[in-house]
């Protein structure tokens, strides 16, 4: 998929980066590994570093326990029983280092389910904060993202989705969502590089998110 640009103009004040889920638990050795995750993850640093107070990380926290979550999340944590919070070292639930050394000024926002608006704190942090755009990175593209990417739209956010700062641990999959973005939400979503982010969002916020 090629990039098309800024084609709403460029980014300022109302923007935020969103980057869902750069933890060491899908980081090389770790226990849902993606493998790319590395090779997108210079893209992410030089924009977080560019705009650390407008900066959002989200983080997915597995159950406490096998078995454990509303319905099928149940039986999600039964056949993922060695990533309950109980099985695997803390330290996997926290960001990449070198994301990590953002924090703060930027944000963190914990999940425990593939969507940051299901559980309503995403929603409570940019209601009232004059964010109109959400700049998207991170991973994985098929998964996480992806509900990351339809929530935005449904509540008719601007959505910059950053195509060499996304990644996932399936190259077929990764392929076909970005297609169907360009081919279905092409008015919704603008798929560009971090180049383009970087050139068209020269605004500095001092304050951050209240």
């Amino acid at each position: 998929m090629a990039a098309q640009g800024l084609i709403h103009g460029p980014l300022g004040e109302t923007c935020l980066h969103l980057c869902v889920d750069m933890q060491r638990l899908f980081a090389p050795g770790g226990p849902w590994a993606v493998p790319w995750a590395q090779k997108v993850m210079p893209a992410i640093e030089e924009l977080a570093s560019r705009h650390p107070m407008q900066t959002l990380f989200t983080r997915f926290i597995p159950a406490a326990r096998p078995g454990e979550g509303p319905g099928m999340w149940a039986q999600y944590y039964r056949r993922w029983a060695d990533v309950t919070l109980a099985k695997i070292d803390a330290e996997l639930v926290e960001l990449m280092p070198s994301l990590a050394r953002f924090v703060p000024p930027a944000r963190v926002l914990d999940k425990h389910v593939y969507s940051p608006w299901t559980e309503g704190h995403l929603d409570g942090i940019l209601n009232g904060s004059g964010i109109n755009t959400l700049v998207i990175t991170g991973g994985e593209t098929d998964v996480c993202v992806l509900a990351t990417v339809l929530g935005a739209v449904d509540r008719g956010f601007r959505v910059v989705l950053v195509m060499d700062a996304i990644c996932s641990s399936a190259d077929q999959t990764h392929d076909a969502l970005m297609e169907l973005y360009r081919s279905r939400f092409s008015e919704q979503i603008e798929a560009v590089t971090v180049e383009e982010v970087l050139d068209g969002w020269q605004y500095v916020n001092l304050e951050g998110l209240s």
